[in-house]
């Protein structure tokens, strides 16, 4: 009988723990001190809105469309790829069409003589051909690759183009120049390390596909650590 009356009525001693527990939950929601007062939880800076400098200063000019960019370009004297595979377009006649369309292109990269003539000789003297195995990895999202290609110069420097097939003609879509540690690949973008004046850091240079403008654009230029395991190139083709 004594259990079942415990049971029935809660007693003093179970609504005294219940009105503690309320009380702890409420001071920690409150942030209340322990004499209940609030509790500051201290100075906050205050937002500052950004100041010109110079405002007087005249901007410079937007650059002129078609400088500085990569913009789709069609690259004549290409046959037409009508199996949607540009794997199936000729390296060489590609390579060969972009440096003989040069400065037509709006950017294409001008070679010294002695490159050029490495690039026309490459059929007969492969082992001293500039131009590397071509790459291909899909770069717009279409599920289809794109042609990846890399010159070298003499200089060490090499010129980076990139290549997707529009209704089957080869349609050059990125044309840049660097002097890379390293060129990957990562989630369609094409990512360069480059040297620099800093030692232990690198410039990471990261191009994108632009629906927008129809090619790959420059989206993040950063400087980060270096990778110690990667000195600078000595690249052979």
């Amino acid at each position: 009988m004594l259990l079942l009356r415990s049971l029935r009525s809660p007693g003093p001693v179970r609504m005294t723990s219940l009105a503690l527990a309320a009380t702890g939950i409420v001071a920690l929601v409150g942030g209340c001190t322990g004499s209940g007062e609030p509790r500051s939880a201290g100075p906050t800076s205050a937002a500052s809105a950004p100041v010109r400098l110079w405002p007087d200063r005249k901007p410079a000019p937007q650059p002129e469309r078609g400088r500085g960019e990569n913009l789709p370009a069609a690259v004549p004297g290409v046959p037409r790829v009508p199996s949607g595979d540009i794997r199936k377009a000729p390296l060489l006649t590609v390579v060969k069409a972009q440096v003989d369309a040069g400065s037509a292109l709006d950017g294409g990269p001008q070679f010294d003589s002695a490159t050029e003539s490495r690039i026309n000789a490459c059929a007969d003297a492969p082992d001293h051909c500039p131009v590397r195995k071509p790459q291909y990895q899909d770069l717009t999202g279409d599920g289809k690759p794109e042609l990846i290609v890399g010159i070298e110069a003499l200089d060490d420097s090499l010129a980076l183009w990139v290549f997707t097939l529009r209704h089957g003609v080869v349609t050059r879509i990125m044309d840049a120049g660097a002097t890379p540690l390293s060129v990957e690949v990562a989630n369609g973008d094409l990512i360069l390390r480059e040297p620099t004046g800093t030692p232990g850091y690198a410039t990471r240079t990261v191009y994108e596909w632009d629906p927008r403008t129809q090619a790959m654009t420059l989206r993040a230029m950063e400087f980060d650590e270096a990778d110690s395991t990667t000195s600078a190139p000595k690249r052979t083709p």
